[in-house]
């Protein structure tokens, strides 16, 4: 299991080296994912919340606000909140027990963080439950079937998938030279179990992006809350 706020310890080294002023996986297509899946507020709507589940440092805060919404945090991390609290309103709460009332939010985000959280498909059934109903829920993350201690990335130009895929694990063999997953661990999960997770909450998948190289390394999803 993940240590209870594992990025308190790793929080200034996040924000100023790993992140550094803007996001920092742009080159992985996080950012026109978020933009494609999350979309504008509705017509006539503007500064709706959006509430983002395991917001870090709030680094992509701004995005969200200029699409429209009005963007609100949360995570476990004091450490991290440090950081986000000058970029957006937030609170510190477990991503399982959100501090939210049902059907209140329109919609939410889960950007880079599925890995950090081992419960995540309790992490889905509160974001459903706090949804509005037509709500739309985006996830974005670490693409399952490239991206675990199975795959070897130290040739720049191919990724070696190893055994491993099928299983669900909890690691701290790093995945990437970028030294932030020796540092906090991930959550593996083979891809269907992760879509499974989303349908088990109630929530109703739409639409899919990839983004990265050689092969996708972001993996992304709208789902949405049945009315």
């Amino acid at each position: 299991m993940a240590p209870v706020a594992a990025y308190d310890e790793i929080a200034d080294w996040y924000e100023t080296t790993f992140v550094g002023e803007r996001g920092g996986n742009t080159s992985l297509g996080v950012d026109d994912a978020l933009r494609d899946l999350l979309g504008p507020v509705p017509s006539g709507r503007r500064d709706d919340p959006c509430l983002l589940v395991g917001c870090g440092t709030g680094a992509y805060t701004d995005l969200v606000r200029d699409l429209g919404w009005s963007p609100v945090g949360v995570d476990l991390s004091a450490g991290m909140l440090r950081h986000a609290m000058a970029r957006l309103p937030v609170a510190r709460a477990d991503a399982e027990r959100l501090p939210i009332r049902d059907g209140s939010v329109p919609a939410a985000t889960a950007v880079m963080v599925h890995t950090d959280m081992p419960g995540y498909p309790a992490v889905l059934r509160e974001a459903a439950r706090a949804l509005a109903p037509g709500g739309v829920f985006v996830h974005i993350g670490v693409h399952p079937c490239f991206c675990g201690g199975f795959a070897d990335f130290a040739d720049p130009r191919a990724v070696v998938i190893r055994p491993g895929y099928r299983d669900s694990y909890w690691t701290k063999q790093s995945w990437t030279n970028q030294g932030l997953r020796d540092k906090v661990g991930a959550m593996h999960r083979p891809l269907p179990e992760l879509l499974h997770a989303f349908l088990d909450a109630g929530l109703v998948l739409e639409r899919f992006a990839e983004g990265g190289s050689p092969t996708p390394t972001m993996f992304a999803a709208r789902a949405r809350k049945p009315r």
